[in-house]
Protein backbone atom coordinates (compact mmCIF):
# COMPACT_ATOMS: atom_id res chain seq x y z
CA UNK A 1 0.00 0.00 0.00
CA UNK A 2 2.68 2.52 1.04
CA UNK A 3 6.24 2.44 -0.81
CA UNK A 4 9.05 2.36 1.16
CA UNK A 5 10.95 5.63 1.15
CA UNK A 6 14.22 4.79 -0.90
CA UNK A 7 15.98 7.76 -0.05
CA UNK A 8 17.34 9.24 2.90
CA UNK A 9 15.52 12.45 4.89
CA UNK A 10 16.79 15.92 3.87
CA UNK A 11 16.88 16.49 7.78
CA UNK A 12 19.40 13.48 8.10
CA UNK A 13 21.86 14.64 5.47
CA UNK A 14 21.88 17.95 6.81
CA UNK A 15 22.43 17.68 10.28
CA UNK A 16 24.64 14.42 9.27
CA UNK A 17 27.53 13.54 11.26
CA UNK A 18 29.50 16.70 10.77
CA UNK A 19 31.50 18.05 14.38
CA UNK A 20 31.86 21.53 12.33
CA UNK A 21 31.03 23.19 15.60
CA UNK A 22 31.89 22.57 18.73
CA UNK A 23 29.21 21.35 21.17
CA UNK A 24 28.82 22.19 24.92
CA UNK A 25 27.16 19.82 27.62
CA UNK A 26 24.50 21.42 29.15
CA UNK A 27 26.93 22.00 32.63
CA UNK A 28 28.72 23.93 30.03
CA UNK A 29 26.00 26.36 29.25
CA UNK A 30 24.54 26.73 32.69
CA UNK A 31 28.49 27.85 33.79
CA UNK A 32 28.66 30.38 30.64
CA UNK A 33 24.92 31.84 31.81
CA UNK A 34 26.05 31.92 35.19
CA UNK A 35 28.83 33.60 34.64
CA UNK A 36 27.43 36.28 32.66
CA UNK A 37 24.53 37.17 35.14
CA UNK A 38 27.12 37.29 38.08
CA UNK A 39 29.25 39.31 35.54
CA UNK A 40 26.07 41.49 35.35
CA UNK A 41 25.60 41.65 38.62
CA UNK A 42 29.17 42.70 39.36
CA UNK A 43 28.93 45.67 37.33
CA UNK A 44 25.58 47.11 39.02
CA UNK A 45 27.50 46.39 42.26
CA UNK A 46 30.76 48.12 41.28
CA UNK A 47 28.28 51.06 40.55
CA UNK A 48 27.02 51.29 43.72
CA UNK A 49 30.27 50.88 44.90
CA UNK A 50 30.92 54.32 43.10
CA UNK A 51 27.92 55.83 44.61
CA UNK A 52 28.18 55.21 48.00
CA UNK A 53 31.96 52.94 48.83
CA UNK A 54 30.69 50.32 51.64
CA UNK A 55 32.41 47.65 52.99
CA UNK A 56 29.75 45.15 52.80
CA UNK A 57 29.42 46.29 48.62
CA UNK A 58 33.18 46.01 48.58
CA UNK A 59 33.30 42.27 50.04
CA UNK A 60 30.02 41.16 47.85
CA UNK A 61 32.02 42.67 45.24
CA UNK A 62 35.33 40.55 45.59
CA UNK A 63 33.09 37.25 46.39
CA UNK A 64 31.17 37.80 43.13
CA UNK A 65 34.23 38.23 41.27
CA UNK A 66 36.26 34.97 42.76
CA UNK A 67 32.85 33.09 41.17
CA UNK A 68 32.94 34.74 38.06
CA UNK A 69 36.82 33.94 37.49
CA UNK A 70 35.81 30.07 38.95
CA UNK A 71 33.14 29.86 36.22
CA UNK A 72 35.60 31.40 33.76
CA UNK A 73 37.81 28.72 33.99
CA UNK A 74 40.81 31.03 35.91
CA UNK A 75 39.39 34.40 33.57
CA UNK A 76 38.71 37.32 35.62
CA UNK A 77 36.00 39.63 34.85
CA UNK A 78 36.75 43.24 33.59
CA UNK A 79 35.58 45.63 36.80
CA UNK A 80 33.81 48.34 36.31
CA UNK A 81 35.08 51.86 36.92
CA UNK A 82 32.51 54.39 37.89
CA UNK A 83 33.29 58.34 38.82
CA UNK A 84 31.30 58.76 41.54
CA UNK A 85 30.12 62.29 40.45
CA UNK A 86 26.98 61.22 38.24
CA UNK A 87 24.38 64.24 38.09
CA UNK A 88 21.58 62.20 39.21
CA UNK A 89 22.35 58.70 41.79
CA UNK A 90 20.10 56.50 41.20
CA UNK A 91 20.60 53.90 44.05
CA UNK A 92 16.76 52.68 44.57
CA UNK A 93 17.18 51.88 40.77
CA UNK A 94 20.50 50.17 41.03
CA UNK A 95 19.03 47.63 44.16
CA UNK A 96 16.46 47.19 42.22
CA UNK A 97 18.32 45.74 39.12
CA UNK A 98 20.81 43.47 41.38
CA UNK A 99 18.15 42.17 43.38
CA UNK A 100 16.68 40.61 39.82
CA UNK A 101 20.15 39.69 38.19
CA UNK A 102 20.99 38.09 41.77
CA UNK A 103 17.46 35.93 41.47
CA UNK A 104 18.26 35.17 37.94
CA UNK A 105 21.91 34.05 39.08
CA UNK A 106 20.24 31.89 41.90
CA UNK A 107 18.28 30.11 39.50
CA UNK A 108 20.85 28.89 37.58
CA UNK A 109 23.05 28.46 40.40
CA UNK A 110 20.51 25.66 42.17
CA UNK A 111 19.50 23.94 38.17
CA UNK A 112 22.84 23.63 38.06
CA UNK A 113 23.40 22.40 42.49
CA UNK A 114 25.96 25.27 42.90
CA UNK A 115 26.09 25.73 46.50
CA UNK A 116 28.78 28.36 46.60
CA UNK A 117 26.76 30.70 44.37
CA UNK A 118 23.02 29.98 45.61
CA UNK A 119 23.93 31.16 48.89
CA UNK A 120 25.42 34.40 47.30
CA UNK A 121 23.15 35.43 45.57
CA UNK A 122 20.58 35.21 47.97
CA UNK A 123 22.60 37.04 50.80
CA UNK A 124 23.17 39.72 47.72
CA UNK A 125 18.93 39.48 47.01
CA UNK A 126 18.68 40.03 51.05
CA UNK A 127 20.92 42.49 51.31
CA UNK A 128 19.09 44.25 48.06
CA UNK A 129 16.14 43.91 49.49
CA UNK A 130 16.92 45.37 52.70
CA UNK A 131 18.78 48.41 50.81
CA UNK A 132 15.99 49.36 49.30
CA UNK A 133 12.98 49.03 52.17
CA UNK A 134 13.20 52.32 53.93
CA UNK A 135 13.36 54.48 50.83
CA UNK A 136 10.34 52.10 49.37
CA UNK A 137 8.22 53.01 53.44
CA UNK A 138 9.27 56.04 53.17
CA UNK A 139 7.67 57.04 49.55
CA UNK A 140 4.42 55.48 50.35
Amino acid sequence: MYEPIRSKSVHSTMAGSTTDFPHRSRDEELDIQLAGHLAALLAVTDELRALAPDTGLETAADRLAEQVTRLRGGQAPVRLQVAATRAEPRPAALHRRAHTLAARALVVAASRADTAVAILTAERMDAHSAALEPRELAAG
